[in-house]
């Protein structure tokens, strides 16, 4: 994951506790804490977390669709990659997705203007975010994923589809005709 987080350092979590590195981040003037938990050598199924220093925020995220190195059918014929990975942002036009958009892209630096888009790849779902730093149990929480709620008050933060935009509303208002 060295490849993909560029001017990182990896070190094993083991049996340190989350407020201990984020005390050591502090102290060592460290920008992020990105702590990735990964199952059968697959990174991110789990709860990943992405904390800046020193006031936070703090963004709760799994990772989907990950594709690393040695997962390309080129790999195995080329040298590895030291290129800058490249983000794609797709319909973060809300006010959310502008906070969650602002809080990755400071992760990686600028790409140059000639590279290409080789090496891993992935998709990120976020779903909590909070305004302090990973070790503040007591710190706001910004914005939460609620599976299971009405979601009425909440369609200005979510994008809507453009494709099925038209569709969804011609469907909602022919059941309401109905009723």
């Amino acid at each position: 994951m060295r490849l993909v987080f560029p001017n990182s350092h990896r070190i094993n979590r083991g049996n340190y506790v989350i407020k201990e590195l984020a005390n050591n981040c502090r102290a060592n003037d460290v920008t992020n804490l990105i702590v990735l938990h990964e199952h059968h050598g697959v990174p991110g199924t789990c709860a990943n977390i992405v904390s800046h220093f020193p006031y936070g925020p703090t963004i709760y995220l799994i990772l989907h669709n990950v594709t690393l190195q040695h997962d390309i059918g080129s790999y195995k014929s080329s040298t590895v990659s030291e290129q800058y990975p490249h983000l794609i942002f797709e319909d973060f036009k809300s006010k959310l997705g502008g906070r969650v958009r602002d809080v990755l892209k400071f992760l990686f630096p600028v790409p140059k203007e000639d590279s290409k888009q080789v090496g891993p790849h992935f998709e990120i779902k976020s779903y909590e975010i909070r305004q302090g730093t990973i070790g503040q149990t007591e710190a706001e929480r910004e914005w939460v994923l609620a599976h299971y709620t009405r979601t009425a008050k909440k369609r200005n933060l979510l994008p809507e589809p453009a494709a099925h935009s038209t569709t969804d509303s011609d469907r909602t208002s022919s059941k309401r005709q109905k009723r």
